[in-house]
């Protein structure tokens, strides 16, 4: 039993059992023994591998489409450039490689990264060395005038909690203990009046909290003071039901209880529920998109024939397998699964991705 399983099981004997959210909270962010306290988990050698680290391509496109916004938005002076959950800063890298292109951007704008993780941060220094970017806790500390928001793989890692229809009604489900002592699932005593939601028996329903929270901080602010924010990530376009919760570990799913603070833990996003949160917020909402729609709009055919001519052949052939992973369908890709939601000040035109305009070409 590893250190932060024994933490929660000693918990769980004194406390009781503890909500899903609680549990994922602890297993991801715990401050000595959390899974993105205590290492870098990305690429062949972690746990899972995400679109910035497939391709150049990707960063670049969201890049363009970043600098396309702030054109748009009359090309302010000062515009804070706002990435939650960097990883090892490689998106941001890349988008601004890409935006040097572009007059007077890299002047105007500033780099803020929301990270929690030590281990993180000193990847993300090293990777942006020369960008001066500015950390944050939270991202109510990253928001101050205009910005734009880019969260790729973000929404997904936030804890949520879960509630089970029974016969008697909705129960939250809990992280408790079995006979032997191991962690294992169950059912609160009490029924949850508050939801209002109509399910035949064994149904699952999640309740996102924190997501809908920081989606809807961040709509009000870019409703107020001007900018955008981009939210790529895998999940529903539509609102459903179901149990999303799932662990990834040397890029294998898991048993999410087996050792909590060694796998990754996440579940699919509502984008519907998550575009409804942003409207209310006062904010315009764009897609969502799937992501193959997004990043075919965007021009990511014509960037992998410039890199291709450029490139060797070991360096074609890796080029059009990365373009196959980002937009296919099913399993082998992320073209259908991911999907890609924006949201505005209402004054900005239509954006990029979402009305089929495509950005500028880059050599």
């Amino acid at each position: 039993m590893n250190a932060l399983k024994a933490e929660i099981v000693d918990l769980i004997r004194q406390e009781g059992p503890i909500g899903v959210g609680r549990y994922m909270a602890l297993a991801l962010g715990h401050p000595r023994h959390g899974y993105y306290m205590t290492r870098d988990p990305f690429g062949r050698d972690g746990d899972f591998t995400t679109a910035p680290e497939i391709s150049q391509m990707f960063g670049e496109l969201i890049g363009l489409w970043v600098a396309h916004l702030w054109q748009a938005m009359g090309a302010p002076s000062q515009l804070r450039l706002v990435e939650l959950g960097p990883g090892r800063g490689t998106l941001m890298a890349d988008m601004l490689r890409a935006t040097r292109i572009v007059p007077g951007f890299r002047e105007a704008i500033s780099v803020h990264l929301v990270e929690t993780s030590p281990v993180l941060r000193q990847r993300q220094a090293a990777t942006l060395k020369g960008s001066e970017p500015v950390w944050h806790d939270n991202v109510a500390e990253a928001l101050f005038g205009p910005a734009i928001v880019v969260a790729n793989e973000f929404l997904d890692a936030l804890p949520l909690d879960q509630f089970v229809m029974t016969p008697e009604g909705w129960r939250e489900r809990l992280v408790g203990l079995d006979a032997a002592g191991n962690l294992a699932f169950g059912l609160a005593a009490g029924k949850e009046d508050a939801l209002h939601v109509a399910a035949p028996a064994g149904t699952t329903f999640e309740q996102p909290t924190l997501a809908l929270d920081i989606v809807a901080e961040i709509a009000g602010h870019v409703a107020a003071e001007g900018g955008a924010a981009l939210f790529i990530d895998y999940g529903s376009a539509v609102s459903g039901l179901g149990d999303t919760l799932q662990a990834m570990k040397r890029h294998e799913f898991v048993d999410p209880l087996a050792e909590p603070g060694e796998a990754d833990l996440t579940v699919h996003v509502d984008f519907e529920r998550m575009g409804q949160a942003a409207l209310k917020a006062g904010a315009a909402l764009h897609g969502p998109a799937n992501q193959r729609n997004f990043l075919l709009a965007l021009g990511l055919p014509q960037r992998a024939q410039v890199l291709s001519l450029k490139a060797d052949a070991p360096q074609r052939a890796a080029i059009s397998a990365a373009f196959d992973r980002l937009i296919q369908p099913g399993e082998t890709g992320m073209g259908d699964l991911f999907k890609v939601l924006a949201l505005s000040h209402r004054n900005l035109p239509p954006l990029p991705g979402f009305d089929l305009h495509r950005l500028p070409d880059q050599g």
